[in-house]
């Protein structure tokens, strides 16, 4: 099976360069360093520290990843990371985050995964161990480490119901991948379980890294000067909206019996769709104007209706100005997206249907008090209207919010904790 697998990627490859040439169009960082994409690096290069190989595949991985590389450079004080991502979001997230390490911090896109590729990888890197974010699970890359003896980490690992059904049909391609990985560190129970199920012998629950996210104080600071932009209006952020969602909530806005200085903050989890989601807006006659306009002294226009998040590495900052928080992914059946953010920072959440991806954490922010289902964009705009005119309860909501992602947090020495014995 990994044999027709590796025969498809080879095949593939040229329509797979193409995509990517293609995609260059609208985010230019896909026609940059396809050499590493590629396994080209070169000479090899002798790495004076010791190497810990950590993928994080995009924006939302990179930034989950944030506290345990952070952990593992304290605990590790001789080695140096070479993360990898497959995005330019990805990459350029992690430059922003990770400039403060300097040179024990080193990036690059993940080779495909064709067998000789990722050979080239650990070849020239020649690390020590590699740690896979989330839900990450490449065959060949696992078999290339299995020979050359680096043990694979699955970490902050989180396998929905639905994923688990895909992997199985999948069938011994997965399982012996599976059984290829060294150790997964679980989010939850109901992870745990489904991972062993494709096969994995040692599964630990240590919880979920993204609850020890310290929020940086340069993004409160922009938060807070985004907020006096705006000024004494209330606001409400749809954040990480994904295509078709931008549509149901426009059109319930129109719908819906909002005060009238109510600004609402879409910021569009892909950025190459800014352009097109502005077009919708304008289409719907409100007026909008963009993040990346605003001047640092410039203020929101009183008559502006919607605000268009468009630019990259500042979600803590649209949090932070923002005093209800809709999370994205969840309106329309995409699983969600990661509601801890906000909640870390004292923000009343609102969540839509689906939200198979963090479906226990959804659940717990609900039962804690500070997250709140609503069933479609009628009922987001509807519940969001009440909260904005009831500043107890949105005050009451928020704090229950922030204090279930600080009960949740640990998950970051445990992770460490059972990493230990494979980076002596």
């Amino acid at each position: 099976m990994r044999i027709l697998y590796t025969l498809a990627w080879w095949l593939a490859l040229p329509l797979v360069l193409a995509r990517l040439w293609l995609r260059g169009r609208q985010e230019p960082g896909y026609r940059q360093h396809w050499g590493e994409r590629l396994g080209c690096y070169g000479r090899l290069s002798n790495p004076t520290h010791p190497t810990i190989w950590l993928h994080a595949v995009s924006v939302g991985e990179t930034r989950a990843a944030e506290p345990l590389i952070d952990a593992l450079l304290a605990q590790w004080p001789a080695c140096r990371i070479v993360l990898t991502h497959m995005t330019p979001t990805g990459r350029a997230t992690g430059k922003s985050l990770f400039a403060k390490h300097g040179a024990r911090l080193v990036q690059s896109y993940l080779p495909y995964d064709t067998g000789a590729m990722p050979a080239s990888f650990i070849r020239h890197f020649a690390p020590r161990i590699c740690i896979l974010m989330e839900t990450e699970v490449w065959p060949n890359l696992i078999y290339q480490c299995n020979r050359h003896g680096v043990p694979v980490v699955l970490a902050n690992a989180r396998l929905s119901q639905r994923s688990l059904g895909k992997a199985q049909r999948l069938g011994k391609l997965i399982a012996d991948a599976a059984r290829g990985i060294t150790l997964v560190a679980a989010q939850t129970q109901d992870d745990a379980e489904r991972v062993r199920q494709l096969g994995v012998r040692d599964v630990v629950v240590t919880g979920s890294i993204k609850f020890d996210v310290v929020v940086p104080e340069a993004a409160m600071a922009t938060g807070a000067a985004l907020r006096a932009a705006i000024g004494a209006r209330p606001v409400l952020l749809c954040a990480s909206t994904r295509e078709g969602e931008e549509q149901l909530i426009l059109d319930a806005w129109l719908r819906a019996s909002l005060p009238a200085n109510v600004l609402l903050l879409i910021v569009p989890r892909h950025p190459q769709r800014f352009g097109e989601v502005e077009k919708l807006i304008v289409s719907h006659g409100l007026a909008v104007q963009r993040r990346s306009g605003l001047g640092q002294d410039d203020a929101v226009a009183q008559g502006t209706q919607v605000l268009l998040g468009d630019s990259m590495g500042e979600m803590f900052a649209y949090y932070a100005a923002c005093d209800c928080a809709f999370v994205g992914g969840s309106l329309l059946p995409l699983g969600g997206q990661n509601l801890i953010e906000p909640a870390a920072l004292g923000k009343p959440v609102l969540i839509g249907p689906h939200t198979f991806n963090f479906a226990l954490v959804t659940e717990q922010a609900i039962a804690a008090g500070g997250a709140a289902l609503v069933a479609d964009a009628d009922a987001l705009t509807a519940q969001a209207s009440a909260l904005l005119q009831d500043p107890a309860r949105l005050s009451s909501m928020g704090e229950r919010a922030l204090a279930f992602a600080s009960q949740h947090r640990g998950a970051t020495p445990r992770t460490i904790a059972a990493i230990q014995p494979l980076l002596p």
